[in-house]
């Protein structure tokens, strides 16, 4: 799996260049900017590119811009967003243009190597990862009366399935049977008033897409 880093601390530049190589991952090209960065993704058109939010030469929201054009550049490169915090902004633009294929992980959360790269290989396979804290902070600053319908269970379950669990990961994750989550995720989509969907990320999609509501 081929991946370019975009990250302008020297130092977490090498570390995750170490991490990621070590992990099984081919690092084609590390860049300090977004206007490398933009620059090595049409050259490398690798599986993942690993983003900074905050990079020169303003250290404000060049990574966040630079991924947006990713996405629309080149719809096959997944990008994952490293922050050091909750950027509301960020994720809800990031977010905006699409839910496959895209992740926003805290950098101080990211403690666990394996679910790191565990989270990178799912979004390189067109799913989704993001942070909880990003989600809850997401569905508190932006819920809106549909979403209060939800029994304090749905609204576990919503959060996990925005998280890009499975119902088999819900289920193992809330110990109740495969059933019951079915049964959940169908009581949350009347509530919402959601249409019915075939594609396997239709329920992060259609989690987001109300949140953007």
């Amino acid at each position: 799996m081929r991946i370019v880093i975009a990250e302008d601390s020297v130092l977490l530049r090498a570390g995750l260049t170490k991490l990621l190589t070590d992990g099984g991952f081919d690092v084609v090209e590390a860049v300090a900017d977004a206007e490398h960065l933009l620059r090595a993704v049409g050259v490398h058109r690798p599986d993942v590119a690993l983003v900074d939010v905050r990079m020169p030469p303003t250290h404000t929201d060049e990574g966040i811009r630079a991924a947006l054009v990713i996405h629309h550049q080149f719809p096959a490169v997944a990008v994952v967003v490293l922050s050091q915090y909750v950027e509301e902004r960020y994720a809800t633009d990031l977010l905006s243009v699409r839910t496959d294929g895209v992740g926003y992980l805290l950098k101080d959360r990211v403690a666990h190597v394996p679910d790191f790269l565990a989270a990178l290989r799912r979004v390189a396979a067109g799913g989704t990862a993001l942070d909880p804290e990003v989600i809850a902070q997401l569905l508190v600053r932006h819920r809106t009366d549909p979403l209060d319908r939800l029994t304090p269970r749905e609204s576990e379950v919503l959060r996990l399935m925005a998280e890009g669990r499975s119902n088999n990961g819900i289920a193992g994750t809330l110990k109740v049977s495969h059933s019951a989550v079915e049964k959940y995720i169908g009581s949350i989509f009347t509530k919402l008033e959601l249409p019915h969907a075939d594609s396997d990320h239709r329920r992060v999609l259609a989690v987001l897409r109300y949140l953007r509501t």
